[in-house]
């Protein structure tokens, strides 16, 4: 559905993205990852026909997104981060209008409304004036206006921008439903929201792409050590050595806790688990055992680790 080769675009002497390349396969749902400045939006307005690129090529559905502007746009739904609504207008009145612009009309135009309108939970609110509307149903409004047209592409940019809790979830599971009919490129912050939606994550920092794969397969090739702890009543020197002598221990730390219970966090090298070779230990060496678990990495993680600068 999109094909990115070797982006860029350049203000004066500013590459804000540089030669970027990745691909989003039909019907995936991608996460667009970066801190602030990292070039996200930039790459998002060249996809979408707002900004021209300085060099490289991409295309969308098939459509050079320079030479086809038109085409391309024909196909995409853009839902910006702060989305421009004409707040005067009845949600009802704004769709129609905005269908009309895509070109739609008569019974078609009515069918879309219908749908969008029932797909974005907005049927109640059809006839209430967009000022009147809270911020959570702004979003819908203008991811309804993203949809109007059936686009095969959803360019997404900060949707759950300055929602509570509940409406985040709202709109990560009308995402998620929208996720079967068309390909989703999503821009965010919150990396919880990408784990539960996405199936892959585009990583951009500095105006490079720093990782394109699975949440999962990243957050397994992460290069910080895993970690196992475990309780148990053991003497701190004998534990700490029996289990420094495992071959994928990088380190243990101890802590005493009450009636003679002990913490042990187990440093561990990357992609390995040692809780079943503590948990012989324990048993050969009659050590009472009272909870073991193994610390499991999260995208957050693999986002510091790529951006950080330190």
């Amino acid at each position: 559905m999109i094909e990115i080769s070797s982006l860029s675009k350049n203000y004066g002497r500013h590459k804000a993205v540089d030669q970027i390349s990745f691909e989003v396969a039909r019907g995936e749902i991608v996460g667009f990852l970066g801190p602030n400045g990292a070039g996200k939006t930039t790459t998002l307005r060249m996809l979408t026909g707002f900004l021209p690129p300085s060099s490289g090529a991409a295309r969308i559905a098939g459509k050079d997104i320079f030479r086809e502007s038109l085409e391309v746009r024909k196909r995409i739904g853009y839902m910006p981060e702060n989305v421009p609504l004409y707040t005067e207008m009845r949600v009802k009145e704004y769709l129609r209008f905005r269908g009309a612009l895509r070109g739609l009309s008569g019974g078609q135009l009515r069918k879309r409304m219908g749908e969008v309108l029932e797909t974005c939970g907005l049927s109640d609110v059809r006839r209430k004036m967009i000022k009147t509307l809270s911020k959570g149903y702004r979003q819908r409004v203008g991811l309804a206006d993203a949809l109007i047209h059936e686009p095969d592409l959803l360019i997404l940019d900060e949707p759950t921008n300055g929602l509570d809790p509940n409406q985040i979830r709202a709109i990560r599971k009308l995402i998620q439903n929208l996720g079967e009919k068309h390909t989703i490129l999503l821009s965010t912050h919150i990396l919880s929201e990408v784990e539960m939606t996405c199936n892959k994550v585009v990583i951009i920092d500095g105006g490079k792409v720093k990782a394109a794969d699975t949440p999962q397969n990243l957050v397994n090739s992460m290069r910080r050590a895993g970690r196992v702890t475990v309780e148990m009543q053991a003497p701190i020197p004998d534990a700490e050595l029996a289990i420094t002598s495992f071959e994928e221990v990088t380190k243990v730390t101890s802590e005493s806790l009450q009636d003679g219970w002990n913490r042990f966090t187990v440093f561990v090298a990357p992609n390995t688990d040692t809780r079943v070779k503590l948990g012989n230990l324990a048993h050969q060496k009659h050590w009472p055992l009272r909870s073991l678990s193994r610390r499991v990495g999260t995208l957050e993680e693999v986002f510091v680790e790529l951006t950080r600068k330190d």
